[in-house]
């Protein structure tokens, strides 16, 4: 199976630099340019099914980059990690990397635990791996999401390289996942 991974475009949240898991915040017009940029890029792949975080901001980007191509199928399982006491907060004024260590992670009073985050992906990608078999799939979704998909093709990252992961917005990143 074939995957192809987009996180989102820019929104003004992203632009400051605050935490926006949960937060459902529309692209902003640096947002709207990079989905079409990126709707360029792919517009040759082949694309059987888009499968779209609920959240607002990648909706906007699933649409703008299929504009009909495909079916596009709205999962919440995809939604970002629930920041909990952290939403809005900028990266600089709390420890963002320890907040993503899964080896050594720490309970928080509202953001979700990030293993079960990560089991969250997992089974999703799991049931898609299967569902979609001999598919091209097409995800849109958010940072965090697409660490816990890195983990999962990859292998586990160490605790500091969880956090450093992450692709610009609107970045198109493909893997090649077994049944």
């Amino acid at each position: 199976m074939k995957l192809y991974v987009v996180r989102h475009g820019q929104t003004n949240w992203n632009h400051e630099h605050k935490m926006q898991g949960r937060e459902d915040i529309s692209l902003n017009e640096i947002g709207i340019e990079q989905a079409r940029t990126t709707k360029d890029k792919i517009k040759f792949l082949k694309i059987d099914v888009c499968l779209s975080s609920p959240l607002k901001r990648a909706v906007e980007t699933a649409k703008i980059i299929t504009e009909g191509k495909c079916a596009l199928e709205i999962d919440p399982r995809l939604s970002e990690r629930d920041y909990g006491e952290f939403e809005g907060v900028k990266k600089e004024d709390f420890s963002y990397d320890k907040f993503w260590y899964y080896k050594n992670y720490e309970e928080y009073s509202k953001a979700e635990n990030i293993r079960d985050f990560f089991t969250r992906i997992y089974e999703f990608l799991d049931e898609v791996k299967v569902k979609y078999k001999d598919k091209n799939v097409l995800i849109v979704t958010h940072g965090g999401v697409i660490k816990a998909i890195e983990c999962y093709a990859h292998g586990m990252l160490d605790d500091k390289e969880i956090g450093i992961f992450l692709p610009d917005n609107a970045t198109v990143l493909e893997y090649d996942l077994e049944a």
